[in-house]
């Protein structure tokens, strides 16, 4: 999907919630354990009880890969679901790919030619070897992380480099190997009041948002520091949107938190 269309979807929709596909078998509903693939038809239900509240799955790779190759074909049966009945959905593998030049090549295929997501996650330590093979394929996606959410940024990223964080200098270097068109940065909603300074850097650029929400994230700030003139922002919520409920209702309360979190947006869209 390319950045043309993202933004009309967003437009369209009225909202710029991403939903963050992360099943857990040892969380999802009773019934579908005895079914014969429980993550994917949990993914379904929630996937069908919230499309019409927001613009983007993220399906992290994680939690799929821990259940071998099952849990992998559970993912490639997700997205292709998502691909064939809401196909303006924007879909992230959140893989954090980061690795030097041929190894970042077949990641980069794995999630593009054979998952078919719009964008994956990337890990930008090892520099330009590890970001970019992602680039340069048609309409999709290299999501590189900027300024994450957890405490442990604190050890790396927020590091004084001559004067400024490292995150800073990071996220500088990586936008001049992509454009706005075919990369986006992960900031953390824990970290709002750093967006300011993201913004001075990188104005126009898409943020994936995650940490609103079960890490303590605020919308109302995000919103305050990163909303440029296109939106500019994809604020992810897993947690409290797919395990919103654990009985029959499950899909009803999960749609319920979607609704809510996207309602909260509408003002934010001109």
């Amino acid at each position: 999907m390319n950045r043309k269309k993202l933004i009309e979807q967003i437009k369209l929709k009225k909202t710029f919630l991403c939903i963050g596909l992360d099943p857990d078998v040892e969380k999802i509903p009773q019934q579908f354990l005895d079914m014969e693939d429980p993550i994917f038809e949990f993914n379904i239900s929630i996937i069908d009880a919230t499309a019409d509240h927001c613009v983007a799955y993220k399906p992290n790779v994680a939690f799929y890969e821990a259940y071998g190759l099952t849990g992998i074909e559970s993912l490639e049966k997700t997205i292709r679901y998502i691909k064939a009945n809401y196909p303006d959905h924007f879909v992230i593998a959140d893989a954090k790919r980061g690795d030097i030049g041929n190894t970042s090549v077949m990641y980069a295929k794995a999630s593009f030619n054979r998952l078919n997501a719009d964008a994956v996650t990337v890990a930008p330590y090892m520099g330009s070897d590890s970001v970019k093979p992602f680039l340069g394929f048609e309409g999709k996606w290299a999501i590189v992380l900027g300024l994450t959410s957890n405490e442990g940024s604190r050890d790396f990223q927020q590091l004084d480099v001559n004067g400024e964080p490292l995150f800073i200098k990071v996220i500088r270097q990586c936008a001049s190997w992509g454009t706005i068109n075919d990369m986006m940065f992960v900031v953390g909603a824990t970290k709002a009041e750093m967006i300011d300074q993201i913004r001075k850097v990188i104005p126009d650029h898409f943020l994936l948002v995650p940490g609103v929400g079960a890490q303590g994230g605020s919308l109302e700030e995000v919103c305050k520091h990163g909303i440029n003139k296109d939106i500019g922002l994809l604020v992810n919520v897993s947690r409290n949107i797919i395990y919103a409920g654990q009985g029959e209702d499950f899909a009803n309360k999960a749609a319920a938190e979607a609704k809510k979190l996207s309602e909260q947006m509408k003002p934010y869209i001109k």
